[in-house]
């Protein structure tokens, strides 16, 4: 909205300013954006205008995240943006770009804590992620039996300080919990799942294509649509295909092929998709109930059978 008098705007304190409201906060949402980029042009005005957030539009917001993105990335930072996977609101986010992002963790938090967070992460992206079933969170519950390392080492647990992880009490562990969904790195759902955030997705994105893919596995997986990774949404009913999509960008993907509802990587009917995020683990659940009932009803009928005489044989007709 301000060029500040100038054709090619500079980096000033009105974006200082912006990138103050990110250090104090993990996101923005534009919404959430638009009143501070609107009493930062306010008071830089020159002539008195009062200026509300509905002035605000999406590039005046772009402008000023382009000029702190030239001004930080020295820095090894960056302002960047995807879309929430819950529905399509934008959410800008400070990231640390550096390829080892989730080191940064250790300014303020213990090497065994980091060592859980990445039990927790282990337990998100590779146990609570298969063939048949993509879940890519873990329950409060299976969170908190991490707080022990495992006897032995997996691939991704690495030793801290060139020694074995030390247990967290349940105590600490939930207060470590508590503390990735204050810092915004963890989510928790209504159902007791946690996540990666958006902004946790966004800077932590290298570190996770590097640490969970390999040649023969890839675990890590982008929506075929909007190419962010996507940790809930859909995957193609063919198990065997790459192709997932979120929610909301599915109905984009479709329209795209003429309204044709059909993997956009295989082209296979997208009929009776699994899940992908914590539905699938719902999925599993009742799949599972389901099938001991089944298992329990058939053996109760075999058994019944070989006690019941010929003449009561009707006894559970009508």
């Amino acid at each position: 909205m301000s060029d500040n008098g100038d054709n090619d705007p500079v980096y000033n304190n009105s974006h200082r300013a912006f990138l103050q409201s990110f250090l104090s906060r993990a996101t923005l949402t534009f919404e959430e954006a638009r009143p501070i980029v609107a009493a930062i042009e306010k008071a830089q005005a020159q002539d008195g205008r009062h200026i509300q957030p509905a002035d605000i539009t999406e590039q005046d917001v772009s402008n000023y995240i382009n000029l702190t993105n030239a001004a930080i990335s020295p820095f090894d930072l960056e302002i960047r943006h995807t879309l929430s996977q819950h529905d399509r609101t934008r959410i800008y986010a400070l990231v640390n770009v550096s390829s080892d992002s989730i080191t940064q963790l250790a300014t303020t938090h213990t090497p065994d804590e980091i060592a859980f967070v990445k039990r927790c992460l282990d337990a998100m992206f590779e146990t609570n992620n298969s063939y048949r079933s993509e879940v890519l969170a873990v329950r409060s519950t299976e969170a908190l039996r991490l707080a022990k390392p495992p006897t032995t080492q997996t691939q991704h647990d690495e030793p801290t300080q060139g020694a074995q992880s030390q247990s967290l009490t349940m105590m600490q562990a939930q207060r470590m919990l508590q503390a990735m969904v204050d810092e915004g790195w963890f989510e928790l759902s209504k159902r007791d799942y946690y996540t990666l955030t958006p902004r946790a997705l966004m800077e932590l994105r290298g570190w996770l294509v590097e640490t969970y893919n390999d040649d023969e596995d890839e675990r890590i997986k982008n929506c075929s649509a909007c190419k962010s990774i996507i940790t809930m949404g859909e995957r193609c009913p063919d198990l065997d295909c790459s192709g997932r999509l979120h929610q909301h960008c599915k109905r984009m993907a479709f329209r795209a092929q003429n309204n044709n509802e059909r993997c956009p990587v295989c082209k296979k009917d997208w009929t009776d998709a699994p899940s992908v995020g914590e539905k699938a683990a719902l999925q599993n659940r009742r799949s599972t109930n389901g099938t001991g009932a089944s298992r329990r009803r058939s053996a109760t009928a075999q058994t019944d059978g070989a006690d019941d005489s010929p003449n009561d044989s009707t006894g559970d007709e009508g």
